[in-house]
């Protein structure tokens, strides 16, 4: 069962990778949405795939890639359409 949910995440997390890094993750658990950078300095994160992949890529974020350093994750559900594949707009 597809469940689709956005993520905002906040800390140093523009400018270290942190979209290219969370599309390969989601696309290695099959997980389709994307992730951009918003004007406020936090990645806004939406992902469409089966509730263990979600979870397990929630975990990721609260880690990032290497030089980033999360301080804050905000999840809430969506129920808008996901797109197909995985973006980094």
């Amino acid at each position: 069962m597809t469940k689709c949910r956005k993520y905002r995440v906040e800390g140093r997390v523009q400018g270290v990778w942190f979209r290219e890094s969370t599309r390969q993750q989601a696309e290695k658990a099959g997980i389709s949405g994307y992730a951009r950078n918003c004007t406020d300095g936090t990645v806004e994160v939406l992902a469409c795939g089966e509730p263990e992949a979600l979870d397990r890529l929630l975990e990721w974020l609260h880690r990032g890639p290497p030089m980033a350093r999360v301080r804050a994750v905000t999840e809430w559900e969506f129920d808008g359409v996901c797109p197909a594949g995985f973006s980094t707009s």
